[in-house]
């Protein structure tokens, strides 16, 4: 069996940092949800970190209480809301990435520069 180069091995260790690291973070993403209700509550949407509706809640009589447009503008403000809110979250997350190749390798290897 041939031994590998310390250099070989230590892109091989950064390589598998790496994907841990991305797997990391692409959990992280998938797990956004927001949910921003509509002022009165009644309405309460669902949203991923791509802004994709997943759910859709309205309170008991919700339909009664509104006239259709009424009905629909208060569902599309509860949605931007909730799409505004998921895309917080998502820069929160990507606001922890390091940007420079050399702070990246240190964050996923847990060493000092």
């Amino acid at each position: 069996m041939s031994d590998i180069h310390p250099d070989v091995q230590a892109a091989l260790d950064a390589a598998r940092d790496l994907r841990h690291r991305i797997a990391e973070l692409r959990e992280r993403i998938d797990g956004i949800r927001a949910r921003r209700p509509a002022l009165d509550g009644s309405i309460i949407p669902e949203v991923d970190a791509m802004g994709r509706l997943l759910n859709l809640y309205l309170a008991p009589g919700t339909v009664d209480r509104h006239t259709s447009d009424e009905l629909v503008t208060e569902i599309m403000a509860a949605i931007r809301e909730s799409t505004a809110d998921a895309a917080r979250q998502y820069q929160v997350i990507m606001d922890t990435v390091p940007t420079d190749p050399a702070e990246f390798s240190t964050a996923t290897s847990g060493q000092q520069p």
